[in-house]
This record gives C-alpha cells, structure tokens and sequence, in this order.
C-alpha cells in the first residue's frame, strides 16, 4: 500500500525528480511480483514437480514388489570393519549384514547379501525385502504423500527465489539511481563552490 501510495503521490509533485517517479514504479513492480508473481510461480512449479514426483511413485509402485525373505547366516565382516577401532564401531553403529535367500516375483531364486530386518538376525527368521520383477534386492519405492511434501518444498522454494530476485533488483536499482543523484549533487556544488560566500553573489 505505502508502494502505491508512493507512486501516486509523485504523479503531480512539483519537487519531483526524474528519477523519483522511476524508484516509486520499480518498487512497485518489486512489490507485485512478492505478492502475486512468487506465489503464481511456486505454485505452478510446485504442481509440475508433484506431478513428475507422483509419476515416478506410481511408477516404482508397479516395478517394485514387496517378497518374504529367510535369514540363511550372518554375513562376513569386511576386513576394514574387522581391523577398526571398538571405539570407532560404537561410534558409527551399522545395520547387522546377513545372507538371506527369496523367490522373485518371476519364480527364480534369489541368494544375497541384505540388512538385517532385526537385531540380532537369527537363521531362518522371514522377513520381507524390495525387489524388482527379476529379484534384484531395490529400495522402497517413493511414498505418494513424501512426493506432496517434496513438490511443497520445491513451491516454496521458488517462490522464495522469486521474491528474493525482485527484492535483490529493486535494491540495485535503486542504488544505481542514487549514485547518479550523488554525482549530480556533487557536480551542482563544485559549479556552485566558488561563488560560495562572495557578497555580490545573492547569497
């Protein structure tokens, strides 16, 4: 309001400078795309990512498959971990490896290494593992809600650039119109300096 406000209150000011009427429209435009165009632009860019994330959720969903599992042995410790310090291992504690088997979604059987669903793994516990079609061990496909959350988080953040984009160029411009009006008050007074204080000089 005070933006506009300043652009309508220079329109007719007899003390108005050039650059006066141009600072009040640049601030204005800073203030419409705050307002109205960094929402508009996080929202639009918020649904194009919720819908690339959704597709790519459905996607996993139909590619990956939820098949039970059987703890066959521990699996062997790789021998940095063997030769590291206790300290260190207490420090960074790990999901327990072990050697399980499963079936494929396809029918063929599987054997490899995977983490533990539980501590501590003891043989012939089931538990259930992501695979693809063919058995090869995946992750958990993406979750549709963690998709919404992560669309959000990429709405906001472009509307947080925009802003900070058009607040950044106001800032600019106005500091290049108050340079221009530094250098013109400086040579106002040099032409004016050595009159300055002359008694014939209407002072």
């Amino acid at each position: 309001m005070r933006t506009a406000m300043g652009v309508w209150r220079w329109r007719r000011n007899p003390l108005r400078r050039p650059t006066d009427l141009f600072e009040a429209w640049v601030a204005f435009a800073a203030l419409v795309c705050v307002v109205v165009v960094a929402p508009a632009v996080g929202w639009v860019a918020g649904l194009r990512v919720d819908g690339t994330l959704q597709q790519a959720a459905y996607a996993q969903r139909q590619e990956r498959h939820l098949v039970p599992a059987v703890v066959v042995r521990p699996a062997p410790a790789p021998a940095e971990e063997a030769s590291a310090e206790p300290s260190a291992q207490r420090t960074s504690p790990r999901r327990t490896q072990i050697v399980a088997s499963w079936t494929a979604p396809d029918g063929s059987s599987h054997e490899g290494t995977v983490p533990a669903a539980e501590e501590p793994p003891r043989t012939g516990d089931r538990f259930r593992i992501w695979t693809d079609t063919r058995g090869r061990v995946v992750g958990r496909p993406l979750d549709p809600s963690a998709a919404s959350f992560h669309a959000g988080t990429a709405g906001l953040a472009a509307a947080a650039a925009v802003a900070v984009m058009a607040v950044t160029v106001r800032r600019l411009v106005v500091r290049r119109l108050m340079h221009r009006r530094y250098i013109r008050l400086d040579r106002a007074w040099a032409a004016a300096g050595p009159d300055w204080g002359r008694a014939d000089a209407g002072g």
